[in-house]
């Protein structure tokens, strides 16, 4: 059941620990989405990432890969 999911333990990275591990991950081996609004994800947003507004992310939950590392921010 995915609500079990909520109790998983995540980590949180400073932005440089971020980009150390983009840089040594191929993309495609893990989810980047980005949390932001519309417009703020028009204006600028880190190539490859999803957009999936704060709001709506419980919604999209399902559609992300359970065995991939997800970064959000």
């Amino acid at each position: 059941m995915l609500w079990k999911r909520l109790f998983d333990p995540v980590q949180s990275l400073e932005a440089d620990e971020v980009k150390r591990y983009m840089a040594q991950h191929q993309e495609g081996t893990y989810a980047l989405v980005d949390v932001r609004q519309p417009g703020e994800y028009e204006r600028e947003h880190i190539p490859g990432a999803q957009l999936i507004p704060l709001p709506d992310l419980g919604d999209f939950l399902n559609n992300l890969d359970p065995e991939k590392p997800t970064i959000v921010y």
